[in-house]
């Protein structure tokens, strides 16, 4: 597998039940500093708000993940949050749904679903996108080698991340993983050519 799913920008989602108001944020992030920062941010923003749940995946091995309740009954808002990130194959992903209380309790099944339902819109108004999981290959080679490499890379078509061209050249290549293995197997075949 070299490619995963995530959105492109942010998106929003809300959801009512018994005047209780779940608004849900949808946003793109890599890292777990992007979360924190995106969820310090919404809690500021919607300091008025009871409970500022969220849920995020990171990575495209989909081994990096939080699920939390803010104060909600444990499995309750977090875990449905989650739960709809991975039915819809995400990643890189954090959603937040905040709160308001409208007086009426809706006891934990009413919680998981309007939880389940908020994240569910939030992610039905996102632009979904594959990006591919790539990889970086840099080789040194003699400068009289360079017309057959430039014929591989022009054939295989990488991005050139860098090139230095002196006695010994040296090129940076960024290629979709599941070409790498005949990109490499291509520029071993040019002699002097080594990783």
């Amino acid at each position: 597998m070299d490619s995963y799913k995530t959105i492109r920008t942010v998106s929003e989602g809300n959801y009512s039940e018994k005047r209780s108001k779940f608004l849900a944020f949808a946003i793109p992030v890599c890292t777990v500093d992007e979360v924190k920062q995106a969820v310090a941010e919404y809690q500021k923003k919607y300091y008025d708000a009871r409970h500022v749940c969220y849920a995020y995946m990171l990575g495209a091995e989909h081994l990096d993940f939080r699920a939390n309740d803010n104060g909600e009954p444990s499995g309750t808002a977090g875990k449905p949050i989650l739960g709809q990130i991975n039915s819809n194959e995400l990643t890189d992903v954090l959603i937040i749904v905040v709160r308001y209380f409208g007086g009426v309790k809706l006891g934990t099944s009413g919680l998981i679903v309007a939880y389940r339902l908020a994240a569910a819109e939030a992610i039905a108004n996102a632009e979904i996108i594959e990006k591919t999981i790539d990889e970086d290959i840099t080789f040194y080679f003699e400068y009289p080698f360079m017309n057959e490499v430039m014929r591989i890379v022009k054939e295989e078509n990488p991005q050139i991340i860098s090139q230095d061209y002196d006695n010994d050249c040296s090129m940076t290549l960024r290629i979709r993983k599941g070409a790498m293995p005949r990109l490499k197997a291509r520029l071993e075949k040019v002699s002097t050519l080594h990783f």
